[in-house]
């Protein structure tokens, strides 16, 4: 199996302080600057699983500057460089407590609540009579609230979102406004890779000088869900299942192994095999989402790459 990076600890020049998320470790330059670090960890049900996934953190890195460069045009986000396969700089930005998740399709989470009856998700309405997998007749706005370290992110409707005074009102305009712009480009962006993009989560924060920016990751398939477009009608009408390209492969197989991330339950054993399969599926996703060649950056010493890389920027 190839080295992996599951945890880093590096210690930078003015560095204030850092953060560990699910996936992404974040170090604060001079209260002016962000180093995210992609690892290969692989979260499910906002749960950590225990081995990393091989140049899982370089794809997720990689795809989302890549999209964040094919959006600037629209909507303003927060990158300024990446110094290493693994690694993208950018604006320190206080981020919006909320995530704004947009679905074109009954899939995922909304069809799970779907299939038990809801139909309201977020305090949005959802049309009687569909099917898992089925397009909505316009995409769906369902915000969830930013979970702290170790916590489930939850639904919440936009209503709320107001009342609680979570975001302002004239803020969340512009969150939905850049979500819609976001999600319609990614859509075109899919379409000619010959991919539905079905649903993803965008992240805003807001620059010193008080300006909105897209943050974090974009389009990768831990945010957002896509089926192969070549045969999605038939398999509609034969009531198949969709073509997948995202981590659903990763929590299927979770659920098939008893596992939900519900308490009490055990995290089943991935084995060499499993996890070689998920980083060659996350490789064929990365070729797919973007059009290109995936190249494996040198992973003999993952951390001393990375250090190098990051100095060096630095400086």
């Amino acid at each position: 199996m190839s080295n992996t990076i599951t945890d880093t600890n590096f210690n930078f020049p003015n560095q204030e302080s850092l953060y560990k998320g699910k996936v992404r470790e974040v170090y604060n330059i001079n209260n002016d600057q962000l180093i995210m670090i992609a690892t290969d960890r692989l979260s499910a049900f906002d749960v950590i699983m225990p081995k990393g996934i091989p140049y899982k953190g370089q794809i997720l890195n990689q795809i989302a500057t890549k999209m964040m460069d094919a959006t600037k045009d629209i909507v303003p986000n927060w990158l300024l460089a990446t110094p290493d396969p693994n690694v993208a700089v950018g604006y320190l930005c206080e981020p919006f407590k909320v995530e704004m998740v947009i679905r074109g399709y009954l899939s995922g989470h909304a069809a799970r609540k779907y299939k038990i009856g809801k139909r309201t998700l977020c305090g949005v309405a959802m049309p009687e009579g569909m099917k898992e997998n089925d397009k909505f007749p316009t995409p769906i706005i369902t915000p969830s609230t930013k979970a702290d370290q170790g916590d489930h992110d939850e639904d919440i409707s936009r209503e709320d979102i107001l009342k609680k005074g979570i975001v302002s009102e004239e803020d969340y305009l512009i969150l939905e406004e850049y979500t819609r712009a976001l999600f319609k480009r990614g859509s075109e962006i899919a379409a000619e890779r010959g991919l539905i993009l079905v649903d993803t989560k965008y992240e805003f924060g807001k620059t010193k000088e008080g300006k909105i920016v897209l943050i974090d990751e974009i389009h990768t398939p831990d945010s957002s869900r896509y089926f192969y477009a070549d045969g999605y009608e038939t398999r509609q009408e034969k009531g198949e299942a969709q073509k997948q390209l995202s981590k659903e492969f990763v929590r299927q197989w979770l659920i098939e192994n008893g596992f939900q991330g519900k308490e009490g339950q055990q995290i089943p054993e991935m084995d060499e095999a499993y996890i070689n399969s998920v980083s060659e599926r996350y490789i064929e996703l990365y070729e797919n989402i973007t059009g290109e060649k995936f190249i494996k950056a040198d992973v003999e010493n993952i951390q001393a790459r990375i250090e190098e890389n990051v100095l060096n920027y630095l400086k």
